[in-house]
C-alpha cells in the first residue's frame, strides 16, 4: 500500500508527478496508474480505491478548449451537464445535478445559491492543473450535498523548485470566434516559493447549424497567487488568493412569456458576478515508521452577483436581484501510518454561509421600482467530524468511513408572495443531524481483474435557495420556497472492476441509489394552493419545494482504453442512468440520455499525433408525465464527432488543430434548461487552434 505525502503538497506533487503521457503517440508502452486525491482525501491509486473516479490532466482540459467544468466532463461515462447558456454549464453527476454535487476549488468547497447560471463556472478553470471527480456519494469525506459525488478542481501550486518557471497557453474557436490566454509563473529561493497565475476569455455569440445564437457571449477573467514558507523540512505555512470575475453574461435558456402584454417576455442575465477567496494554511509532515501527517486552513469566500430579469419590449430589467454570500470555514485533517498495512485518516470541518439578497422589481403597468427582498440576514452553518480506516490484507484493500454532520438553517424573514407588503417570519429555523458512512473492498486477483463493490450512504440538508427563495425559475414557473424541506437521505450500493496493465486500462460499475425525502419542484399550477405559496399573479405557473418520499437511480457505466499497436490506442465509454419517481411510479424528473463514445489517438507523423472522438446519445423518451405536468419534453438523439492533430514542434512546446462538431449537427443536451420545445441548440462545426508552452 502506498501513503501519501503531506497533504498541504498534494495538488503540486501531483501536477508534477502524475500527468498521464500513455495517449502521445511517441510514449513508451507502459502507462502510469491513475491517482487522485479526491476520492480518499489523499493522494491514492485510483487502482486501490474501491469507487468510480474521472481524472482530467491539463492537457486533456486544453484539447477539449473547455472553459467550465460542465463543458470539459460532457460526454464521461455517468456524467452529463446541465445547461442554459454557453457559460452557465453545470456537471451531472449519475443523474443528480448541481444541488446534490459538492464542487471544490483545492480542497475548497463553492457556496452559492443558483437560480440561474452554473456555480461551476466560479472555478477558474483555464487555470486548472487536473479535475477530479468522485462518482456517487461522497458525504463521508465532504459533508452535505454529496450525494452524487465531489468534484475538485486542483489549481497550480507555488513549488519548491529553484528557479523561475512559467507556463502558458491560448486557443481560439471560430463557433464563437473566442479567445482565451493563460500564463502561471512559479518563482523560488530557499524557503520561500511564490506562485502567480492569470486566464482571460473573450467569448462572442456562437453559431449554431441554424444560425447564431444571441446572448451567449461573455467575458471572464481569472487570477490567482500563493506564498509559501518552509519553516523547516516537516512544517510549511501557505496564503492563497483566488478571484475570479464574468460580464455580461446572458442565460438564453431562461426566456420565457410574461403575463402582461406590456412585457411579453424575459430573458436573465448577470451583468457582473464574482468569487474570491482567501485562504491561509500550515501543514506538518510526519516523520519515523508511523508518521503523523497534518494539515489545517481558514479560509473566506465571497461570491457576488447581479441577477436580472430583461424585457426587449420594454428596454429594461422588469427585475433586478444584488447577492452577496460570504462564506468563512475552517477544515483540520490529519492521517497517521499507524502500521505499514494501515493508514487512519480523521478529520473537521466548519463552515457558515451568510446572505441577504436585495431585489427590485418593476411591475407593469406603472413599472415604478419596488423593492422585493426575497429574504432577510439568511444563514446556513454546518460541522462536521469524520474518521476513515484505509487497510490492507494482502491483495485486498478495505475502506471504511464514518462521518456526523450538524446543518442549521436560520433567517430573520423571507418574502410573503401571497402578500407582498407582508413578510413571512414564523418558522423559519431549523436544524438537522445525520450521519454519513461507506464500507468498501477492492481485490487485486490480477492487474487486469480487481473486483470491487462498496456501501455508502449520503445526506444532502436544503440549500439556502430551497429554503428561503421565493422566486421565477428559468423554466416558466415561480418557484415557493420552504424553510421546513427535510433533509434527503441516499443509499448506494455499487459493484465494478478495475484493471490495468502495460497495454490496457479500463472501469466497469454497476450501481443503484435509493434517495428518501427527494427535494424537487412539485407543479401546483392552478390549484388554491398555488394562491398561498405562489401568490395570485403566479399562480398559473406555480412549483411548491417538496419532499418526494422515495426516488430510485440505477445505471451503469464502463470505460476503457487499449493500445493495440504502440503509440494507437483505442478508448471507448458507455453511459446508462434510469431514475424512478416511486411515490408517482413514472421516470424520474431530467435523467440524462444513454450514451455511447468512441475515440482513437495514435502517432501519424515524427512530433505529429491525431486523435477521432464520436459521441452517441441516444433518444430520451423517457421523461416524467404526472410530476412535471408537460414540462419536460423528449429529446431527439443525437451523434456528433470531433477531430484534432497535435504538432510537438519543441521539447516543451505544442500547436493543436482541432474541429468540434465536424459534421455541423444540430442538437441539445437533454438536460438544457429552459421553457420545454425552445432549448437553445449547442455550438455548430467549429475550428479550435491550442497553443501551450513551457519556460
Amino acid at each position: 500500500m502506498k501513503y501519501p505525502p503531506s497533504p498541504a503538497l498534494l495538488p503540486a506533487a501531483i501536477a508534477a508527478a502524475f500527468l498521464p503521457t500513455a495517449l502521445h503517440a511517441q510514449a513508451a508502452e507502459t502507462t502510469l496508474t491513475p491517482v487522485s486525491v479526491t476520492a480518499k482525501g489523499y493522494a491514492a491509486e485510483d487502482l486501490d480505491t474501491p469507487v468510480s473516479s474521472t481524472t482530467l490532466d491539463r492537457d486533456e482540459i486544453l484539447r477539449r478548449n473547455a472553459q467550465n467544468p460542465g463543458e470539459a466532463l460532457r460526454g464521461e461515462p455517468g456524467l452529463a451537464v446541465a445547461s442554459d447558456g454557453a457559460q452557465g454549464q453545470n456537471p451531472v453527476i449519475r443523474g443528480l445535478k448541481k444541488e446534490s454535487v459538492v464542487l471544490l476549488v483545492d480542497g475548497m468547497r463553492l457556496n452559492s445559491a443558483q437560480p440561474a447560471g452554473a456555480v461551476a463556472s466560479f472555478m477558474s478553470l483555464g487555470l486548472a492543473d487536473r479535475i477530479e471527480v468522485v462518482k456517487g456519494p461522497a458525504s463521508v469525506l465532504y459533508g452535505t450535498g454529496a450525494l452524487g459525488g465531489a468534484i475538485n478542481v486542483l489549481l497550480p501550486q507555488a513549488r519548491f523548485e529553484p528557479g523561475a518557471k512559467f507556463s502558458a497557453a491560448a486557443s481560439y474557436d471560430s463557433a464563437s470566434r473566442g479567445v482565451r490566454g493563460t500564463g502561471v509563473l512559479n518563482a523560488s529561493g530557499g524557503d520561500h516559493a511564490l506562485m502567480l497565475g492569470a486566464s482571460l476569455a473573450r467569448i462572442n455569440d456562437y453559431k449554431a447549424p441554424d444560425g447564431r445564437v444571441d446572448r451567449t457571449g461573455y467575458d471572464s477573467d481569472s487570477f490567482i497567487g500563493q506564498y509559501r514558507f518552509r519553516i523547516d523540512n516537516a512544517q510549511q505555512l501557505r496564503f492563497s488568493l483566488q478571484r475570479h470575475e464574468d460580464e455580461d453574461v446572458w442565460y438564453p435558456g431562461s426566456a420565457k412569456a410574461h403575463p402582461s402584454a406590456l412585457v411579453r417576455s424575459t430573458i436573465v442575465r448577470s451583468p457582473e458576478q464574482a468569487r474570491m477567496l482567501a485562504e491561509v494554511g500550515y501543514s506538518r509532515k510526519g516523520a519515523g515508521e508511523s508518521p503523523l501527517n497534518f494539515d489545517v486552513r481558514a479560509y473566506r469566500q465571497e461570491m457576488e452577483r447581479r441577477i436580472y430579469a430583461w424585457s426587449d419590449t420594454r428596454r429594461l430589467d422588469i427585475s433586478r436581484t444584488h447577492v452577496f454570500f460570504t462564506t468563512d470555514g475552517v477544515d483540520a485533517k490529519a492521517d497517521w501510518l499507524v502500521h505499514p498495512q494501515h493508514l487512519l485518516s480523521f478529520g473537521a470541518n466548519y463552515w457558515k454561509m451568510g446572505a441577504s439578497p436585495e431585489r427590485f422589481l418593476a411591475n407593469p403597468p406603472t413599472f415604478a421600482t419596488v423593492r422585493r427582498d426575497p429574504f432577510d440576514d439568511g444563514r446556513l452553518s454546518v460541522f462536521g467530524v469524520y474518521v476513515q480506516d484505509d487497510m490492507r490484507f494482502g491483495k485486498l484493500n478495505v475502506l471504511a468511513a464514518l462521518r456526523h454532520d450538524t446543518v442549521k438553517g436560520e433567517a430573520a424573514a423571507m418574502a410573503n408572495p401571497a402578500n407582498p407588503a407582508l413578510k413571512i417570519t414564523n418558522n423559519l429555523d431549523r436544524r438537522d443531524s445525520a450521519f454519513s458512512g461507506s464500507l468498501g473492498a477492492i481485490y487485486e486477483a490480477d492487474p487486469l481483474l480487481r473486483p470491487y463493490a462498496n456501501l455508502s450512504r449520503a445526506f444532502r440538508a436544503g440549500e439556502m435557495r430551497e429554503r428561503y427563495e421565493s422566486s421565477p425559475r428559468g423554466d416558466g414557473y415561480y418557484y415557493a420556497g420552504n424553510p421546513q424541506i427535510k433533509p434527503e437521505i441516499s443509499t448506494q450500493f455499487e459493484i465494478g472492476l478495475k484493471g490495468q496493465s502495460e497495454r490496457a486500462g479500463y472501469q466497469v460499475a454497476l450501481w443503484r441509489n435509493r434517495i428518501a425525502d427527494y427535494m424537487s419542484g412539485l407543479d401546483i399550477s392552478g390549484t388554491a394552493r398555488a394562491v398561498t405559496v405562489c401568490g395570485a399573479a403566479n399562480a398559473a405557473a406555480c412549483k411548491e419545494t417538496v419532499n418526494i418520499s422515495q426516488v430510485t437511480l440505477h445505471g451503469f457505466e464502463a470505460q476503457g482504453k487499449w493500445q493495440f499497436s504502440r503509440g494507437h490506442w483505442l478508448k471507448a465509454g458507455f453511459s446508462l442512468v434510469r431514475g424512478t419517481n416511486d411515490a408517482l411510479d413514472e421516470p424520474l424528473f431530467q435523467m440524462p440520455a444513454d450514451e455511447l463514445s468512441l475515440g482513437w489517438e495514435g502517432g501519424v507523423a515524427a512530433n505529429w499525433t491525431m486523435d477521432v472522438t464520436g459521441r452517441f446519445v441516444r433518444r430520451q423518451n423517457r421523461v416524467a408525465t404526472v410530476f412535471s405536468r408537460g414540462s419536460e419534453n423528449k429529446t431527439g438523439g443525437f451523434a456528433t464527432a470531433d477531430v484534432g492533430a497535435t504538432w510537438r514542434y519543441a521539447k516543451s512546446q505544442s500547436l493543436r488543430f482541432g474541429v468540434k462538431n465536424l459534421f455541423d449537427r444540430e442538437y441539445h443536451e437533454h438536460l438544457t434548461e429552459g421553457v420545454s420545445g425552445q432549448e437553445i441548440h449547442m455550438p455548430g462545426r467549429s475550428l479550435v487552434l491550442t497553443w501551450k508552452g513551457d519556460f
